[in-house]
C-alpha cells in the first residue's frame, strides 16, 4: 500500500492507497488529517497514525511506499523520521529526485513552485484534457494554469477566505467572529452586522474568483476547464457554479501518480 502525505500550512493529510497493477494508481482506502505543527515529532505522528491504522485493521507492514509533499519545510524532517523509524522506509519527496515532477514549469523561478500546486498540476493533466485552471482552497487560494501539454504556465496566490475573515475580525473592535457559509439569500444588501459580514466575505470572494478566472481565460485564449479542489470548493460550487469540476482528492491523487511513476 502507498501512504501519501500532504503537509499544508493548516493541516497534514494522510491518505492510504491500495495496491493497483504496476505503474497505475490505486484507490484511496482511508484518509486522516491532523493540524500542522512543525514541532510535532516523528514519534508523535506515529502514536496518532498507528492508532488510526489499527482502527482500520491495517498492518503497518502492508505500507510499502510513502510519498510526501510539503509546503512547510520544517515539517519534512519529522515526517521522514516517521517513515524511517516506524515503517523502515525512505519516503519519496515530491519535487526531489527521484520523484521529480517531470513537467515543464514555465515560470521565472521554477524551484519556488509549491509542491501542492505541482502535484495538483500533475493530477489535473492526467485526468482532464486540454487547458486547465486549477483553483485550490487552502490557507491561501491558488489559481494555476496548466496547458494542454501538461506544462505549468503560472498562476495567482490570493489570501484564503479564512485568512481574510481573520484579518477583518482581528483588526476591528466590534465585529464578531462568524462561520464561513453560503448566505441564506442571494441578496447582497444585509440588514444586520453578521449578514453584512457574510455577504462581504462570501460574495466578495465569489466576485474575486469570477473576475480572476475570466481574466485568466482571456489570457489563455483557448477553451479552459476550471477544476476546484480543497475544503471550501464544494461550498462555492453549490452557490456559484464557477467551476466545471470539483475534485476534492486532486492533490493526493497527484502524489499517487508521482509515486506510480517510480514503481
Amino acid at each position: 500500500m502507498l501512504l501519501a502525505i500532504d503537509a499544508g500550512n493548516t493541516n497534514v493529510v494522510f491518505a492510504l492507497f491500495d495496491d493497483p497493477e504496476s505503474g497505475a494508481v490505486g484507490k484511496i482506502k482511508a484518509r486522516w488529517r491532523i493540524a500542522t505543527d512543525p514541532r510535532r515529532t516523528g514519534d508523535e505522528y506515529a502514536v496518532w497514525l498507528m492508532q488510526l491504522l489499527t482502527i482500520r485493521g491495517v498492518d503497518r507492514k502492508a505500507i510499502t511506499r510513502i510519498i510526501i509533499a510539503t509546503v512547510v519545510p520544517r515539517a519534512l524532517h519529522n515526517l521522514e523520521v516517521l517513515a524511517s523509524n516506524y515503517f523502515n522506509l525512505t519516503p519519496l519527496v515530491a519535487g526531489r529526485a527521484p520523484a521529480s515532477y517531470g513537467m515543464a514549469i514555465d515560470v521565472d523561478q521554477p524551484s519556488s513552485l509549491g509542491a501542492d500546486r505541482a502535484v495538483n498540476a500533475i493530477a489535473a493533466h492526467a485526468k482532464y484534457p486540454g487547458d486547465l485552471i486549477v483553483v485550490d482552497f487552502g490557507t491561501a487560494t491558488t489559481f494555476d494554469v496548466i496547458d494542454f501539454n501538461g506544462a505549468y504556465k503560472g498562476g495567482i496566490i490570493a489570501p484564503g477566505i479564512n485568512l481574510s475573515l481573520d484579518a477583518l475580525v482581528g483588526n476591528t473592535a466590534m465585529l464578531p467572529r462568524i462561520a464561513i457559509a453560503a448566505p441564506k439569500t442571494n441578496s447582497v444588501i444585509g440588514t444586520n452586522t453578521e449578514d453584512q459580514m457574510l455577504i462581504g466575505v462570501f460574495w466578495g470572494y465569489v466576485a474575486m474568483m469570477e473576475g480572476l478566472i475570466a481574466r485568466m481565460r482571456a489570457e489563455v485564449g483557448r477553451p479552459v476547464k476550471v477544476i476546484a479542489t480543497g475544503g471550501l470548493a464544494v461550498l462555492f460550487d453549490q452557490a456559484s457554479g464557477i467551476f466545471d469540476t470539483v475534485d476534492p482528492d486532486l492533490t493526493l491523487e497527484g502524489l499517487a501518480i508521482l509515486a506510480a511513476r517510480m514503481s
